[in-house]
């Protein structure tokens, strides 16, 4: 007993469990999960083992041991392998359902998830059995990484489709450590395990012997989780190499160590009584060289074994013989327990355990190697070479030649030399795999990433389908061809023109290689087109022209596809037809037609196009005058366009602005906001280069000049460009450039053409000699407005950093350090494109810290070197005097010198040979730290410098705004100075350099304080007054600005009124300073002051407030004297101001701006409260979020809600959607920050917070590829379904995020067996095919099974035909054919007279494989008792091309077959294609539905009816401009139509329509019946109701109860009540009869129907006696009509008619509604007589607290405060108590009734006793 605490010291101990019990619970709780079968003989199997003592090696097991033979030597192959025998593998891939395991001699197997361990099972179990996530439960990409390697057991062999074999392994302990036993188990043994369990003091570890648990303690696995887990904690289900270190109780308890140093060293020996049978791979043994043969070597091992070495393990890398008699070090790599032979290596990498194996580089795999030579040929096995890098490859003796009979051995003598091309790697054999073949050699691909779109290929034909045609590449690699792609006309008999085996030439549509999914097209136009293909939108460029074909026609235009399912839009104006043609008459589905791109929006996905190829923009036939004319219609200020160049000029660019070819200009000093940049752009660019986002600075006349500063671009872009003078204000910060430098100032002009001026005194906060010295012509600069003179449109402005730079200088500092390195890289990708220019391929091959081999070429009279080199050839490379590290250099002397800096205008490189430069320490630094470094080059925008200790290289901004341009010397950066860094990067990437700043207590830039008896502002006029707080004053309203008014309160003295003190009641979205108009008469008082340049609020007592700008205010209450508002400068705030802001108080806002930078919506809430609202909080309607500047105008009112306060107590955050807290039940915006495949998505939500969204929580109808159209960075609408445990799960479920919107609930949440019933019709993913049948996932915790019986009616099918036809996340409709809530089980159903849908598996394929299935089957059920149980396999599912996707079918669309007959199915079979699972067929478009089905109809196998429409007689110019401006507006007005989702239908044939497209949403129904009611068609609406009741789906339980309940409503307004009890008796017929009776009674209420609804409440109370529901609801009904006494004598009898369970609660619920609408102290009555029964119960007590503190006085809470304080709890629950009541003093109370409750609580603590201490 002593052994187990010490080992188990959590839990204590645990009854001895029958050795025969123990496996049989886990066989049962797989069962649960995974149908296991055979149970009674597993039993009997591990009962057997447990039962045997030592086994004894046997002599004649030894004898066949040592008989080796040539054939031994052969390589594994996996016809070779049997169940059961041990193998060691390598990790290649991990997936969500299954490994891929590298095998030896080049094999590959597959493990599922099932077959990791018992522990991971249950967890799966659970998982399922739950609608919880369960933490617990990780992914196999988390335990399982590529290279690791692990044992393996083989469970199952089975032959493909194709003939080959498929290897399903298990790494379950108990599969590979069967063999061993509690009494086999020795010290010193190594076996694998995985983790069972984590306790406190350690873990559990599952090693697959029965009766034996090991243990692992957590001091033990400390360096384990340091070095290989990254410090995290072991998860269940984890492999490790497990070493036993201790064995007590006979094998019983087993204490094990996982330590990487004693794992490497652990060698198997003979103490520890290994046996033929038990010997594991992975086992390290020392080993006697027998026998050595070209082939191999045979080993004797363990003094009684012995094992072979094939030629591929025999430690090639050393390239040393082995002779006879030599020991050597071997590693098991097999143990086949049916041949007993062993399999060993010499491999270094295996002779050290638990070492991770190094893969090759992905992008070897498909290389030729021109000569590789052969290094080894081994006869009737293959060869080995050595590649061009040095490494072995091993070719096949198949893969030596084409054919058998070409193959002549004599060319593969030891360094003969062929060319072999790479076609896979081995992990386990460190090889690249070859082939000789010509046809692999001429392969234009091996694999489907090297499939591109437009790619022309040949194929042949193997099936063809009526989804379309299967087309095999080569024979791994497949691609499908749709029906619409067989030819350039749709075929209705396309067996005519193609046959099986034929060969076709056909092009690539789309390639997604991660899906193995090839589509093809047989079109010849497509396939023969010599146009520029369109794959990305990035290509659509204006003008390109090119081929695609139409997927839709309708009155709007057409919609036409590309490559890779790149789609655009062709509007009706620009299709070319006749007036009044409707396109669905002249195009059809799959037509190839020619386009011209007008228009692309990459970011949207958005294509114009144009089928109109002959109006070319670039003829000048006339048009060069129109042209020019259009030029200020087309482009206008702060447009955004892009422009290709024309002709280089010194001083700029004459460009051409696309798509319109108009001319315009750009200034050089317009490439960039650097200086530097400018002059580099200009140097690299050529003329036709295209240059992308240039924005339109103005237009003279008939001359745009253009600009390409990102910073206008963006302030373009984002509107934050002032456009009118009349939106100016003081202390407005803008972005601009220099325009003009004068010696008393420097002119600064802005996006839209206005330009001001600043003065001299307002340049910089340094005293200024000369403005040149500055600033330069060009240059980009942020000012800010000081004063607007709007008499004279004169603007003044301020460049100084303490007005213009923000507070954090060091984040601004780095970020245009940042930009600067991310322009240089465009730079430098321009400079690479220069084949011509062989300087600048060299200048982008050298980096920033590289290190360079040079030769001096010349000596300097100033000490300075000039260097050359074959790296440098054509550059100029020099090193200063005091970089030549105090050497003494000569001319040709060589040299190692490391790169500081690169011009790449001048081609000049400078270096350094300085040895702590050269001879640097790297070591990991942290971010945000900071560090001491030594300048060691100043450049124009940065400097670079040397950290102190460790030589690495950073860059250091020189300036930390755009407007710190000037220094004095003193201040400037000198070579080295010492200075201390803040790191802002701590890897080099492509920039070479580590990026920093310097330390904001070390900065450049020293900013003089201004001092007090300076003037305020030289820009403004200083005027004294003797205004006070509280004077009232008369003006005139000189300016009205959207945030404020100016009004002149005499001719000098100016004062302000914001929009917070016009008016007391503001409505939302209001401009309140509309309501005044310049020289209006205003009376006001006097609110505070605000000093003029640094708009601080003074104090009255301030020396400076008689010369402030006076802030007043005109409301109504401020000039009555009823409010007095003060405002005072922000210093002396203190926490008061914070107090009157609380988390979900509402406060009334004003738009300040939207700051797109930091993503938040900048807001006033008085003159001194500033607010901020981030992008998620700003509205419920994503849409809001794309262009939040278009909804949010300057000055609007809006009504926010307060979330939080910062501490400087003058920002607010706020929130317009109304969530202050992410509780339960709120809907709020969030960010999709992450996809992950197969699991969900993670969005980030408002405050920081990150939230999780499965699968089934993503829609409210489940599709074939649910993540398809969620992206990084979308914006969407997010349910809060938990915030447990610091993880927030979401669901993004229609129904959900909108409940008032009633849309359809297709696929309604399950979230346990009691939502599902039997019958019933259910959609699932498939989540694997087992030998019983199909795993199907009904949610995140349910899991159906279908058995193979009820698959398909022909037969039962095998797992083959399954895995044909079924895919694993394959969407199906199934029906439940039962529910076993005691096993949490239920079983489904997929025949078609089941779900109404056609057979999954075609009948034919069905019929062929019957008979043979049928044998079988009863063969095996006769032998199933005799044979011995084996572990039940595991299959992998493979997706083929035969799949079906497309069962998806409702029974609506059994009645169109009736009503449109057999045509109708033809051409609905042909609409939804049913393809194989590796592809997925959505249009994605709305528009594509059975009014397509008409052209379709008229199509023939002919081309000749393509083109038969004449066109119209010509127009003239201005009638066709007139004409396609005319059609765009309707166009526009025609889309924003069709696309709103609030559209609402104005006829009935509008609703039919609806309804017909969607007949299970009784949303729609209901509209119709309101459609007919507001027209008082009362017969109509009830012929609706009935219409709805008939076509809604007997699935849809809560569609139907809302169309009963509409019609209800109807009957009682509207009907008799005859008419209305005939409608309720029928709808309690067809409901659930309590729901239909609660909304009859709310009908009645509602309706003030009193009698009728008292009535009705009596009756349920009859029949629903025993539903707590129903009591309480008919108490609300009386207390709401003020009928205490009948609400009083209810309490009596409804404890009489519920169970004894339900007495408190429902006691507790009516005295609450006694508080909430009735007489409150008999609330009280009923709370103290339950009390007194009850006195424990602290969850009554709490909601009587709530009551009292609600209703009651406070007297009434203390009391029954001081009452639960003296009650005998608990201590915990005291302490809850106590906690309350202190919390309510302190809210309520004073600082004496505080002490009086922390004295009874000090008083309770003493009165425990020993507590007293805690």
């Amino acid at each position: 007993m002593s052994s187990l605490e010490e080992n188990f010291p959590r839990g204590g101990t645990q009854k001895k469990r029958q050795e025969g019990n123990t496996p049989r619970s886990q066989t049962i709780d797989q069962d649960n999960l995974f149908q296991a079968q055979n149970e009674e003989v597993t039993r009997k199997r591990k009962k057997k083992h447990q039962d045997q003592a030592e086994p004894k090696k046997l002599k004649s097991d030894e004898r066949a041991a040592l008989k080796i033979n040539a054939k031994d030597f052969e390589l594994l192959t996996a016809e070779s392998l049997t169940d059961g025998m041990l193998l060691l593998g390598c990790v290649k891939e991990a997936h969500q359902l299954e490994l891929v395991i590298s095998l030896p001699n080049g094999l590959t197997g597959f493990v599922q998830v099932t077959q990791i361990c018992d522990a991971y099972n249950k967890i799966l179990n659970t998982q399922v059995a739950t609608d919880e996530h369960l933490e617990d439960l990780s992914s196999l990409s988390d335990l399982f990484f590529p290279g690791m390697v692990v044992r393996c057991a083989v469970v199952n062999l089975e032959k493909t489709k194709a003939g080959r074999r498929s290897i399903q392994l298990s790494v379950n302990p108990k599969d590979v450590n069967k063999a061993l036993n509690s009494s086999t188990l020795r010290p010193g043994m190594l076996l694998s395990g995985c983790i069972a369990s984590v306790e406190d003091h350690g873990y559990l570890i599952d090693i697959g012997v029965p009766a034996a648990k090991a243990f692992l303690p957590r001091q033990k696995a400390q360096g384990y989780l340091q070095s290989n887990n990254k410090g995290a904690e072991l998860k269940i289900g984890q492999y490790l190499n497990c070493l036993i270190e201790d064995v007590k109780n006979n094998g019983r308890i087993i204490r094990i160590s996982i330590s990487q140093a004693e794992i490497a060293a652990a060698i198997a020996t003979e103490e520890q009584n290994w046996s033929l049978s038990n010997l594991l791979p992975g086992l390290v043994v020392k080993a006697q060289v027998r026998e050595v043969t070209p082939s191999g070597m045979s080993l004797g091992f363990l003094s009684s074994f012995t094992g072979i070495v094939d030629f591929m393990h025999k430690n090639h890398l050393k390239g040393r013989t082995y002779s006879p008699g030599e020991m050597v070090k071997a590693c098991i790599l097999s143990n086949n327990p049916t041949t007993k032979a062993i399999r060993l290596s010499l491999r270094p990498a295996f002779l050290q355990p638990g070492t991770q194996l190094s893969q090759l580089c992905s992008d070897r795999i498909g290389m030729i190697v021109e000569n590789s030579k052969v290094k080894t040929f081994l006869s009737k096995t293959g060869a080995i070479f050595v590649l061009d890098d040095g490494s072995l490859g091993f070719a096949h003796q198949k893969h030596l030649s084409d054919s058998r009979l070409s193959f002549k051995p004599e060319k593969f003598k030891p360094g003969n030399e062929h060319k072999c091309r790479i076609i896979e790697y081995s992990l386990m054999d460190d090889m690249a795999l070859l082939s000789l073949k010509q046809n692999i050699m001429d392969a234009p691909f091996l694999k489907y990433q090297d499939i591109h779109p437009g790619q022309v290929l040949e194929g042949t034909i193997l099936t063809l389908k009526p989804f379309g045609m299967h087309v095999k590449l080569t024979e791994y690699i497949k691609g499908l061809v749709p029906c619409l792609h067989l030819a350039d006309v749709p075929l209705k008999q396309p067996e005519k023109k193609y046959s099986e085996g034929a060969s076709v030439k056909c092009r690539v549509l789309v390639s997604i290689p991660e899906a193995r999914k090839i589509v093809l097209t047989l079109k010849k136009t497509l396939v023969n087109s010599k146009l520029p293909i369109l794959a990305s939108y990035e290509d659509a460029k204006p003008g390109l022209i090119t081929h695609g074909f139409v997927v839709c026609a309708r009155e709007f235009g057409c919609i036409v596809k590309f490559y890779n399912d790149i789609k655009g839009l062709v509007p009706k104006n620009e299709l070319g037809l006749p007036p009044l043609t409707p396109p669905q008459e002249v195009f059809y589905e799959g037509q190839v037609v020619k386009v011209m791109v007008l228009k692309c929006e990459p970011e949207q996905g958005k294509v114009l196009l144009s089928f109109n190829l002959t109006d070319n923009p670039l003829d000048k036939t006339g048009r060069g005058e129109k042209t020019s004319k259009k030029q200020e219609k087309i482009y206008e200020n702060a447009q955004v366009a892009d422009v290709k160049i024309l002709k280089k000029k010194d001083d700029g660019l004459d460009i051409t602005i696309l798509p319109n070819n108009i001319s315009a200009y750009l200034p050089m000093m317009h490439l960039s906001d650097y200086v530097s940049h400018s002059k580099l752009w200009s140097h690299w660019l050529k003329e036709d280069d295209l240059l992308h986002s240039v924005v339109c600075l103005h237009s003279k006349g008939r001359h745009l000049t253009l600009s390409r500063k990102p910073t206008l671009v963006l302030a373009a872009q984002e509107e934050h460009a002032v456009k009118n003078f009349s939106d100016l204000e003081p202390g407005l910060l803008l972005t601009g450039f220099v325009k003009n430098i004068m010696p008393y100032g420097v002119f600064v002009e802005f996006p839209y053409g206005l330009t001001g001026m600043a003065p001299k005194s307002a340049m910089s906060d340094k005293f200024v000699t000369d403005t040149k010295d500055h600033f330069v012509i060009g240059q980009t600069v942020i000012a800010k407005v000081t004063n607007i003179d709007e008499e004279k449109q004169r603007i003044l402005l301020s460049l100084k950093l303490s007005d213009c730079s923000s507070e954090d200088s060091v984040s601004q500092s780095f970020s245009l350090l940042l930009q600067y390195f991310k322009e240089l890289q465009e730079i430098k990708s321009i400079m690479k494109k220069r084949d011509d220019s062989s300087v600048a391929q060299r200048l982008c091959e050298i980096k920033p810290a590289q290190k360079l081999e040079l030769v001096v070429h010349k000596v300097e009279t100033d000490g300075s070197a000039v260097f050359r080199g074959t790296c440098a050839d054509g550059l100029t490379v020099v090193a200063a005097h005091s970089h030549l590290g105090g050497k003494n250099v000569a001319v040709g002397e060589k040299a190692e010198a490391v790169v500081l800096y690169i011009d790449y205008l001048k081609a000049k490189i400078y270096v350094s040979l300085r040895e702590e430069l050269l001879s640097s320490k790297p070591k990991k630094l942290t971010l945000d730290s900071q560090y001491e470094a030594i300048v060691q080059h100043v450049a124009t925008e940065y400097s670079v410098a040397s950290l102190i200790g460790t030589g690495q290289l950073i860059a250091i901004p020189v300036t930390s705004h755009f407007n710190d341009t000037f220094r004095f010397d003193s201040e400037k950066l000198k070579m080295g100075q010492s200075v201390m860094v803040v790191l802002k990067m701590v890897e080099r990437g492509d920039y070479g350099l580590l990026l920093a700043v310097q330390a904001p207590g070390k900065r450049m830039t020293a900013i003089r304080s201004r001092r007090d008896s300076e003037a305020l502002e030289e820009t403004l006029p200083t005027v004294k007054h003797s205004l006070c707080v509280g004077d009232v004053v008369k003006g005139t309203v000189k300016s009205v600005k959207p945030t404020h008014v100016l009004v002149a309160i005499d001719d000098h003295l100016m004062g302000s009124i914001h929009a917070s003190q016009i008016v007391d009641d503001v409505f939302e979205g209001t401009f309140p300073t509309s309501l005044l108009k310049v020289g209006q008469k205003v009376t006001a008082r006097v609110i505070g002051g605000r000093e003029i340049r640094t708009h601080r609020y003074l104090p009255i007592t301030h020396p400076h407030f008689t010369q402030t700008w006076p802030e007043l205010s005109v409301r109504p209450s401020e000039l009555k004297g009823e409010n007095k508002t003060v405002l005072g400068p922000e210093d002396d705030k203190s926490e008061e101001t914070l107090k009157l802001f609380k988390p979900g108080q509402t406060v009334t806002c004003f738009v300040k701006k939207y700051n797109t930078e930091k993503k938040w919506l900048e807001v006033e809430v008085t003159p001194d409260i500033r607010g901020r609202i981030h992008e998620l909080l700003l509205s419920l309607k994503p849409k809001i979020l794309k262009k939040p500047g278009n909804f949010f105008k300057t000055g609007q009112a809006l009504i926010a809600t307060v979330t939080g306060c910062d501490t400087t107590g003058t920002k607010v955050y706020l929130s317009l959607s109304g969530v202050y807290s992410l509780e339960k039940g709120t809907i709020t915006l969030g960010c999709i920050k992450s996809v992950i495949p197969h699991v969900g998505l993670q969005v980030t939500l408002p405050f920081g917070r990150t939230g999780k969204v499965s699968l089934f929580h993503l829609s409210d109808s489940y599709t074939e590829q649910p993540l398809e159209d969620f992206s990084v960075g979308k914006i969407v609408r997010c349910y809060v379904l938990s915030d447990e445990d610091k993880t927030i799960k979401l669901s993004l479920r229609q129904s959900r995020v909108s409940p008032k919107s009633h849309n359809k609930i297709e696929d309604p949440e399950i979230a346990s067996l009691d939502n599902i019933k039997k019958d019933q019709l259910i959609r699932g993913y498939v989540k694997s095919i087992t030998a019983t049948g199909i795993l199907f996932r009904l949610s995140d915790s349910v899991v159906g099974c279908i058995p193979l019986q009820r698959i398909t009616p022909v037969c039962v099918p095998d797992h083959s035909l399954c895995a044909k036809y079924i895919h694993p996340g394959q969407l199906l409709t199934a029906k439940v054919f039962s529910i076993n809530k005691a096993e949490n089980l239920v079983e489904l159903s997929l025949l078609p007279e089941d779900t109404g849908n056609p057979s999954i598996i075609p009948e034919l394929c069905s019929s062929e494989t019957n008979t043979n299935l049928m044998k079988t089957r009863k063969r095996k059920r006769r032998n199933s008792e005799n044979e011995q149980q084996q572990v039940k396999p595991k299959k992998r599912v493979h997706c083929t091309e035969d799949d079906d996707s497309g069962v998806e079918i409702y029974c609506r669309e059994e009645e169109e077959e009736e009503k449109y007959g057999r045509k109708s199915k033809q051409r609905k079979e042909i609409s939804r294609l049913k393809i194989s699972t590796s592809f997925t067929w959505e249009e994605g478009l709305n528009v594509l539905n059975t009014a397509m089905l008409k052209p379709k109809e008229q199509s023939s196998d002919s081309e000749e009816e393509d083109d038969t429409e004449t066109t119209t007689k010509k127009q003239t110019k201005k009638q066709r401009e007139l004409e396609k401006q005319k059609a765009e507006k309707e166009l526009s007005k025609l889309e924003a139509a069709l696309m709103d989702p609030n559209r609402k239908p104005q006829t009935a044939d509008d609703f039919d329509r609806l309804v017909l497209s969607n007949p299970d949403s009784s949303i729609l129904w209901l509209q119709y019946m309101a459609f007919h009611l507001q027209a008082t068609e009362i017969e109509k609406a009830r012929a609706v109701a009935e219409r709805a009741l008939k076509t809604i789906s007997f699935r849809e339980e809560q569609e139907k109860l809302n169309v009963w309940v509409a019609l209800l409503n109807l009957e009682n307004m509207y009907g008799t009540e005859e008419a209305l009890m005939k409608v309720f008796e029928r709808a309690i017929q067809y409901n659930e009869p309590l729901k239909v009776f609660q909304q009859l009674a709310d009908i009645y209420t509602g309706s003030e129907k009193y009698k009728e609804a008292d009535d009705l409440y009596n009756t349920m109370l009859k029949r629903f006696r025993q539903e707590k529901s129903v009591w309480v609801k008919y108490s609300t009904f009386l207390l709401k009509r003020g009928l205490l006494e009948a609400a009083h004598r209810l309490l009596p009898r409804a404890l009489k008619c519920l169970p004894e369970k339900e007495h408190v609660d429902v006691i507790s619920k009516l005295a609450q509604l006694e508080f909430q609408f009735g007489d409150s102290e008999h609330g009280k009555a009923i709370f103290e007589n339950t009390l007194s029964t009850y006195p424990k119960r602290t969850d009554i007590w709490s909601v009587y607290i709530d009551m009292i503190i609600k209703h009651g006085s406070q007297k009434e809470v203390r009391d029954i405060f001081e009452r639960v304080i003296h009650l005998s709890l608990a201590a915990k629950k005291m302490k809850f108590f106590f906690k309350r009541y202190l919390e309510y003093e302190k809210k309520y109370g004073t600082a004496e009734t505080v002490q009086v409750v922390k004295a009874a609580a000090l008083e309770y603590v003493e009165s425990k006793g020993g507590l007293a201490e805690h």
